[in-house]
């Protein structure tokens, strides 16, 4: 992952880049609270809280490529994006704002 971080905004393809991005939140933010998913790149489960295991997890954030790099790069705020209709979150603890922008994509 660390090898992809400096091409970050160049030479990497949107899925490398999203992958990445999904990677590192899940370690900034360690738990499985809150499922992310990027379609159709990928998804991870972080934030602390109570472990999802099977079936709709209890909170669930979703949003398209361009969007969750713009959120872990700094360009969009969580609050913009949410009252925009770019990010779908619903449950407990789906409000990532604590953990966004990520430090090491600025």
């Amino acid at each position: 992952m660390e090898a992809a971080l400096p091409t970050y905004r160049g030479g990497v393809s949107t899925r490398e880049q999203v992958k990445a991005a999904l990677a590192a939140f899940a370690a900034a933010a360690p738990g499985r609270s809150v499922e992310i998913r990027v379609p159709p790149y990928g998804a991870v489960q972080a934030v602390p809280g109570g472990a999802h295991r099977r079936g709709t997890p209890r909170a669930l954030v979703e949003c398209d490529a361009a969007t969750w790099l713009g959120l872990v790069r700094g360009d969009l705020g969580w609050d913009e994006a949410v009252a925009a209709g770019r990010v779908q979150a619903s449950g407990e603890r789906s409000d990532l704002s604590e953990w966004l922008p990520l430090a090491q994509f600025d």
